[in-house]
């Protein structure tokens, strides 16, 4: 089913998203994220070279009108000015203009190599652009204590389905977008497994704890009759399947209801702290970890390997040379 950003876009960014989508056999949110990406990138050129009124809000800046000519004499000089006009005039992170310079290398990268005439470049001017340096950031996460906290805090007109999904997120570390998509057949009782579909719909199976076993046959009793999607693993109080707004909002009101809603927690960051539990509560090897996270990279996972500041409190008190009495010569 075409999407309707589609409608916005030149014939050769359309292009693009197609050969994403077809050839690359991309997910329809990979897609859309280098839409967003490439659709600034084509707004600022329109900004930069006087083809938009001034006073016209950002997001009304449209792209479809954006010429070709434009985007074939780019160079890189002009993409060091893009990337400052997204730190000093978008107040974008350097961890989103690493991202936008990426897409915009793998875009001109496709045209050089890939698309056909007449959007075919003899050369990629982005070639040897230099993405922005991300600093390290370690991930927030909930302790044990407050993941426990949590847990024992969870009270809703849907408890059943809401302790289950929190269950899952803690135990499971998935991606919310796998979890909305879980359907009920996913759920193998019989052999204390969940299929998830993950980036690119590219399956992986994890395998259920006690606590998600309980949690899941303490929800399937309560589940309501389905409106439109008898599969849905969760839906919502209208009996359709649970939307990703949904869930970002059960989640949100059980941080609040155990006092955690001051902390930046997210979905996400429960993904994270799922995977912090596991190796540092666990012992998991980082090998064993990326496949439960259905990550690609090592490298994505090790960000995991972080300590918290109480393990490096309690490794600085367990050294043998802890305890010495004071050299001070009296």
């Amino acid at each position: 089913m075409k999407q309707a950003y589609l409608d916005d876009c030149p014939e050769y960014l359309s292009a693009y998203l197609t050969y994403i989508k077809v050839v690359q056999d991309r997910a329809d949110r990979t897609e859309e994220a280098y839409y967003i990406d490439l659709r600034t990138f084509l707004r600022y050129l329109k900004i930069k070279h006087g083809l938009c009124d001034k006073g016209l809000e950002w997001g009304n800046i449209t792209i479809a009108d954006v010429p070709f000519d434009l985007v074939k004499s780019f160079s890189l000089g002009d993409a060091h000015q893009y990337l400052y006009y997204l730190r000093s005039e978008r107040d974008n992170s350097s961890a989103t203009r690493a991202r936008k310079a990426s897409a915009l290398k793998r875009f001109y990268n496709y045209l050089h190599v890939k698309a056909e005439m007449p959007y075919r470049i003899e050369t990629n001017p982005v070639e040897n652009l230099d993405l922005p340096r991300i600093k390290n950031k370690q991930p927030r996460f909930l302790t044990l204590e407050q993941s426990l906290q949590m847990l024992s805090s969870i009270d809703s007109k849907n408890r059943e389905r809401d302790y289950c999904i929190i269950c899952l997120f803690l135990n499971c570390g998935m991606r919310l977008s796998e979890l909305v998509g879980l359907d009920i057949i996913d759920f193998s009782e019989e052999n204390r497994t969940l299929r998830l579909f993950g980036k690119g719909r590219k399956e992986r199976i994890v395998y259920l704890n006690n606590s998600c076993i309980a949690a899941l046959n303490d929800y399937l009793p309560t589940r309501k009759p389905a409106l439109d999607d008898e599969r849905a693993m969760f839906l919502s109080s209208r009996g359709t399947r649970i939307t990703k707004r949904r869930v970002q909002q059960i989640v949100e009101e059980m941080l609040e209801r155990a006092g955690l809603s001051n902390l930046g927690i997210t979905t996400h960051k429960l993904r994270h702290t799922a995977a912090t539990l596991m190796y540092q509560h666990g012992g998991v090897d980082t090998l064993v970890l990326r496949d439960v996270l259905g990550h690609k990279s090592i490298a994505t996972t090790e960000i995991y390997t972080h300590l918290s500041n109480e393990s490096l409190k309690q490794a600085a008190e367990s050294s043998p040379l802890a305890n010495l009495p004071s050299n001070k010569k009296k």
